[in-house]
């Protein structure tokens, strides 16, 4: 390994990321949504917050309405 690098060569590249950057944010949710996404995300091998996520995308990308009728 050399000592030193020069990098004043190099090219400036566009993040291909950069668009699917993710926002912290706060939400509170039932106990049982929360054991149910755990419960589906041990048996998949991810996190349940990554499993949320794609569920929610998924339902973004598809343009999903919710369709909720009170008994």
């Amino acid at each position: 390994m050399r000592e030193e690098y020069d990098f004043s060569t190099m090219k400036q590249v566009p993040n291909p990321y950069a668009k699917k950057e993710k926002q912290q944010i706060t939400i509170r949710l039932n106990t049982d949504a929360i054991e149910y996404f755990k419960q589906q995300a041990a048996s998949i091998g991810i996190s349940y917050q990554n499993l949320i996520n794609l569920y929610l995308a998924d339902c973004a990308s598809k343009s999903k309405t919710l369709n909720i009728s009170w008994k």
